[in-house]
């Protein structure tokens, strides 16, 4: 099996990587994804640590574009309080916290999916993602 220049196989380094996605979140992922694309020559796991960093973004901005429905109806309800009114839309905002409940589920089962494929150097294929990584690596 191929190490790193730590002296771990490249797939425990790949997993460590996702797993940081998953339990350190951005700075400890961008500092190790920084080291790999820094120091080793491995393509599977600079692709692994470039398409950690690019989950770990993708679902915050999916998020954080659900999230811009409930923040203009609190928008539009602070307006209206200006009038001494109110304005709300309930069952809009318990969806939305079912939706974004759902793809925290969803980033979760996926960061540990492929953390545990990167043991074997393998991958779960994500279309968006991954054409995006071949778009912009080389």
């Amino acid at each position: 099996m191929k190490k790193t220049r730590l002296g771990i196989t490249v797939g425990a380094m790949g997993a460590v990587i996702y797993f940081a996605g998953l339990f350190g979140g951005y700075l400890v992922t961008v500092l190790l994804a920084g080291y790999v694309l820094l120091f080793e020559e491995n393509v599977w796991l600079r692709r692994s640590a470039v398409k950690a960093v690019t989950v770990l973004v993708s679902f915050s901005l999916l998020s954080a574009l659900i999230n811009l429905i409930p923040d203009a109806i609190s928008f539009i309800n602070n307006i209206v309080y200006i009038f001494n009114g109110s304005f709300s839309i309930v069952l809009l905002n318990k969806i939305v916290a079912a939706i974004t409940s759902g793809i925290s589920l969803i980033e979760t089962i996926l960061l540990i999916g492929l953390g545990l494929k990167a043991l074997s150097q393998g991958t779960i294929v994500i279309p968006v993602i991954d054409k995006m990584i071949s778009n912009y690596m080389n």
